[in-house]
Parts: C-alpha cells; sequence; structure tokens
C-alpha cells in the first residue's frame, strides 16, 4: 500500500528526527505550490551528519513505509541534497546554505505546521511517533 501527503511527511520528520536533525521544519504547500504537498527544511552540523541525514532518512522512510524518493537532487558536498518524494520534498542543508538560500522566507505564504514528537510505550509497543499539530 502507497504511503502519500501528511504520514509521509511524518515519517520523514520522524526519521529526520531520529538522527538529530537540527531546525526541522514543515511546511504544508498545499494551494501554493504544484510541485509538493509537504516540504521539509533541516540541517546538519557538519558533513558527516549531513550525511547520516540523507542515509537515515531515506533508510528509515523505506524501512517503515516502502516509500522510495523518487529522486534525489545535489551531494553532500554541495551542502544541499533534496529528497523528492513527489507529495514531500526533504531539504537537508548546512546552515549556511539554509540561511543563504532562505527556503522558508520564499515560501512564507505556505503553512508551517507544528510537530511534537510522541513517546509512547502505549498501544504502540514502544514506536516514536511525530505529530502536527493542525
Amino acid at each position: 500500500m502507497a504511503i502519500e501527503g501528511e504520514e509521509l511527511a511524518k515519517a520523514c520528520v520522524k526519521a529526520a528526527e531520529e538522527i538529530q536533525a537540527e531546525n526541522i521544519r514543515v511546511s504544508d504547500m498545499r494551494g501554493i505550490s504544484n510541485l509538493t504537498d509537504y516540504m521539509i527544511v533541516c540541517s546538519g552540523s557538519s558533513m558527516p551528519h549531513l550525511r547520516a541525514i540523507i542515509r537515515d532518512v531515506a533508510g528509515i522512510v523505506e524501512k517503515e513505509t516502502g516509500a522510495k524518493p523518487a529522486n534525489s537532487e545535489g551531494k553532500v558536498d554541495s551542502r544541499w541534497v533534496v529528497l523528492d518524494y513527489i507529495d514531500v520534498m526533504v531539504h537537508v542543508m548546512d546552515e549556511e546554505m539554509r540561511e543563504f538560500y532562505g527556503l522558508e522566507e520564499l515560501w512564507a505564504d505556505a503553512k508551517e505546521l507544528e510537530w511534537s514528537p510522541v513517546n509512547s510505550s502505549k498501544g504502540n509497543g514502544g514506536v516514536r511517533k511525530s505529530n502536527f499539530i493542525h
């Protein structure tokens, strides 16, 4: 069964959080852009951290949902990689590139979704889940 939209975005946020990506922000792009439904932007603190975020987001999301990026743009050496899941785009950037390109400001019309990590051992076997606050 294919996963899409909000559930896929939640899986991406959860994976980014688990590898300690920094400053994770989620934008609801529906009605703003026809490129994607959700845009996730996060940062890494070093080249190894950026590599780990990219590897783990792709790996954890595939393991837990079966979804693979339809495309991946950029290289870690460029300090900006996009994992494109069609309904969700995950931008992994170092902080300098993030400040320079200002994606959050560029897409300021999009609603930013707050999310809260949920850590519960009741009813889900201790699985961590991220929930968006609407």
